[in-house]
């Protein structure tokens, strides 16, 4: 399966030394999982014990799938809703900021990051929601209304935050390889489920335009700070919110299982996990 991946030389390096360590050592790597809720899995069950109420982190999130399947020492400071600015700002009274538990020593860092920046995206997903249930499900009344503006915010404001929130992790651990992953899809290129995600049919479209322009923001991001990109864009398709229980990897807004709508569920967050050991090399 395809991958676009962007790394510094010193990255790929990281990258082939993690490959490389044999299994009986390979709790010896120091795993800091940073990032929002659909790197917490928020309302996956079961809660984590260690997470404070307010991130809605899930002990079965991708960062613990992972950290099992090779048998790191996994330090979780996910949580739900943050932005790139809670890598170095605390987020929650009690939540610091993420940036605090990695370490110069640190030998792998993941997160999903830049979907909560400005609002732009739960921005979108409401206001074309409701929209949608005023249309009937009609038309593209979203497009008509906001036309450019969330994907113009995307690239003049999340971009250059991810790049500076990815420059920040490089300086905190210098030789840790780093990983950012795009978020999965979250409806069909087209048609769409009124039903279950009441988006009206024409801005289908438009939300999966935005929410490609957010993982390519992403994935420039990455390749701008020498980070490695677990891109979804491929892997995602014909598992979004629309799809049945089982085959789905986000849980739609209606008549899903997830309290927390339009997020990943456990398959989602297992195939996630599997996606970033191979876009890594650890799989």
């Amino acid at each position: 399966m395809p991958r676009r991946l962007a790394a510094t030389l010193a990255a790929a390096t990281a990258t082939a030394t993690l490959a490389a360590a044999p299994a009986a050592h390979a709790d010896s790597l120091d795993y800091v999982a940073l990032g929002d809720s659909y790197s917490a899995a928020s309302g996956v069950p079961p809660s984590d014990p260690d997470a404070s109420p307010l991130c809605l982190r899930s002990s079965g999130n991708y960062p613990h799938v992972l950290a099992d399947e090779i048998g790191a020492s996994l330090t979780d400071v996910t949580c739900g809703a943050a932005e790139t600015r809670h890598l170095t700002t605390a987020q929650y009274p009690g939540v610091p900021p993420q940036l605090d538990a990695v370490e110069a020593g640190t030998d792998l860092i993941t997160m999903t990051i830049g979907g909560n920046d400005s609002g732009v995206f739960i921005g979108a997903l409401l206001a074309c929601g409701s929209t949608g249930i005023l249309a009937g499900g009609k038309g593209s009344p979203c497009k008509d209304t906001f036309g450019s503006s969330f994907e113009d915010t995307v690239r003049n404001k999340t971009y250059p935050a991810l790049v500076d929130a990815l420059r920040a992790v490089r300086d905190k651990a210098p030789d840790a390889e780093v990983a950012i992953l795009g978020y999965p899809w979250i409806l069909p290129a087209t048609g769409g489920c009124f039903d279950r995600m009441p988006v009206a049919e024409g801005d289908v479209a438009y939300l999966r335009s935005l929410q490609a322009t957010l993982n390519d923001a992403v994935g420039r991001a990455a390749e701008e700070t020498g980070v490695t990109y677990v891109d979804f864009s491929v892997a995602s398709e014909g598992h979004d919110a629309c799809q049945p229980a089982g085959v789905r990897w986000i849980e739609p807004f209606l008549q899903g299982s997830n309290p927390v709508v339009v997020h990943p569920n456990a398959l989602g967050e297992a195939e996630m996990a599997g996606e970033t050991l191979e876009a890594l090399g650890l799989d």
